[in-house]
């Protein structure tokens, strides 16, 4: 296709309405990371906006001035955007590097915010270190660390098929460690999302759907005997079931939100012009500020919060699903869906349809802590979206983009298996040439997803994350034939799978495997195909890589 019909396609797509406007976009090669550097900027200025207008009735009446709080939250999202920037920039072999030390460190800090005299205490709670005036939170940026080191960890243990003990040694224990010294504070929300992150990175490591299950309602039973045995904490869950009905109580701050989103209307009553604001709702710029945008912005307005939120889980998990290296898949799949949670579950609690839990709108409600690690969380987005398969083949081609030449962002490293990893494929080709599967190994799972005899697009038996194309057992990332591809495009390979790193995985131990005799009858000669590299995609989870002739339709 030439340049110039290449531009008349483009220019056509803006005429198919808005699918086509979104497939235009989607279709370039930075489009995850220009979304999502948009979007971080649209978040967080959004919200030091409505942080002043939610604090500056509080602010003036404790320290006289109505900026006190906007200017504590200026400074912490300063300091997130450098750390965006520099994780933005950081090597993911120097990003699998800090993973260890980081995960160390922040779980030392939270030991030590315990220690009288070293933590700081504040409203029954001891979760705080102050330095320089400024409070710093070990429990946010415990949740950062969790994110990368169990990335790092469970797609080390996805390479070897590695048992179920060791996808849940060491990650469980020192999860349940970090969720004990939180508890300690107390601190039950920050438990919650500690779970959350646990359990995805579990999902996406293809953990059996029973595990995941037991692990699934022992957490939330955990999470209820929590709830139930501190006072204020079984008062709120009472409220939330209508078992206490006292305005002034526990029901308060619930009551109060939903006034405040019932006042807003469909289009607010203005910026900075909100009412609850004046002391009826406690909390007004951090755990309820969606109801002060509900009020000041009306319908509107929470459902463009809604929106933007939908949008970079989307964005999210596509980075996550076009990502060639196992870490970054994981590691991003982790860091959307707890993004996501957090702001599900506020706004829930604002609405009135879950119990108040006290955890924050990412980005939106004051928080210094929270908010420059949301931001560190982003940038590590944006930089596993300039490692997508295009996008670095882009960048390569010299097609930095103005934001990229104005942040002056160095190339991205095309991924590369392992070294041991190589030299296990190589040592297994060697020892058994014709590519057939070992009959003393142990039997693989069949990956559904890709399955040549069925057609069957289900989950794998192993677990659930085949639906998004995460585990273990995922598609064959480099297809050995597309149905279309050019005869001239495929070349013989040696054997089958001895390309993949997931060799192995489509076919069972104890099957004959079935080649592709081109149409010249059975008794021509075994040959495998593949295409070259160049001429896939990075959308290869709907290829077969073992169709013959008799199973194409």
């Amino acid at each position: 296709m030439t340049a110039a019909s290449d531009g008349v396609r483009r220019a056509g797509a803006w005429w198919d309405g808005p699918r086509g406007v979104i497939d235009a976009v989607l279709r370039r090669p930075l489009a995850s990371f220009h979304l999502i550097v948009t979007l971080t900027v649209i978040l967080t200025v959004f919200g030091l906006v409505m942080v002043l207008s939610a604090s500056s009735v509080e602010g003036y009446s404790k320290s006289g001035s109505a900026y006190g709080l906007f200017t504590t939250q200026v400074v912490f999202a300063i300091l997130g955007t450098v750390l965006f920037y520099v994780a933005l920039r950081i090597p993911v072999r120097f990003m699998r590097r800090l993973a260890v030390p980081s995960i160390f460190v922040t779980t030392l800090l939270l030991a030590l915010v315990l220690i009288p005299g070293v933590g700081t205490e504040s409203q029954g709670a001891q979760r705080w270190f102050v330095v320089g005036g400024l409070s710093i939170q070990p429990s946010e940026l415990v949740k950062l660390a969790l994110c990368v080191w169990g990335a790092h960890l469970l797609s080390a243990r996805l390479r070897d098929h590695a048992s179920l003990k060791e996808l849940l040694v060491p990650l469980v224990p020192v999860a349940i460690l970090i969720c004990t010294l939180i508890i300690l504070e107390p601190n039950l929300s920050t438990t919650i999302t500690i779970a959350i992150i646990v359990g995805t990175l579990l999902w996406f490591a293809g953990l059996h759907l029973k595990v995941f299950a037991i692990f699934v309602i022992s957490g939330a039973a955990m999470a209820i005997a929590l709830a139930m045995v501190e006072g204020y904490r079984s008062e709120r869950v009472q409220s939330f079931l209508g078992n206490i009905d006292d305005p002034q109580g526990a029901g308060y701050q619930a009551r109060q939100a939903r006034y405040a989103l019932a006042n807003g209307g469909l289009f607010g009553q203005g910026l900075g012009q909100s009412r609850a604001k004046w002391n009826y709702l406690p909390n007004a710029h951090n755990d309820f500020i969606f109801a002060i945008i509900g009020e000041e912005l009306g319908l509107l307005g929470g459902l463009l919060v809604i929106g933007l939120f939908v949008l970079l889980a989307f964005v999210g998990l596509r980075i996550a699903l076009r990502a060639v290296d196992p870490f970054l898949r994981m590691m991003t799949a982790t860091i959307t869906v707890l993004i996501s949670a957090q702001a599900l579950i506020n706004i829930g609690y604002v609405i009135g349809l879950l119990p108040v839990t006290g955890i924050q709108l990412p980005l939106l409600s004051a928080g210094g802590t929270s908010t420059f690690t949301v931001l560190v969380m982003l940038g590590l987005l944006a930089n596993a979206a300039r490692h997508e398969p295009e996008a670095v083949a882009a960048l390569a081609a010299g097609g930095d983009g103005r934001i990229g030449r104005f942040l002056r962002l160095p190339q991205p490293e095309s991924y590369a298996p392992p070294r041991a990893q190589a030299w296990r494929a190589r040592r297994d080709r060697l020892a058994d040439p014709s590519g057939l599967p070992s009959r003393t190994a142990p039997p693989r799972v069949r990956s559904a997803a890709n399955d040549p005899r069925t057609g069957d697009r289900r989950t794998a038996r192993r677990g659930p994350a085949a639906y998004f194309g995460f585990g273990a057992h995922a598609p064959d990332p480099a297809p050995s034939r597309r149905r279309g591809a050019p005869e001239s495009r495929r070349v013989p390979a040696r054997s089958g799978y001895a390309h993949s790193a997931y060799a192995g995985d489509v076919h069972d131990a104890d099957r004959p495997r079935r080649y592709d005799t081109g149409g010249q009858g059975r008794s021509a000669p075994r040959v495998r195909y593949r295409t070259y590299p160049e001429a896939t995609t990075a959308r290869t989870s709907r290829h077969d890589d073992t169709m013959s002739p008799r199973y194409r339709r």
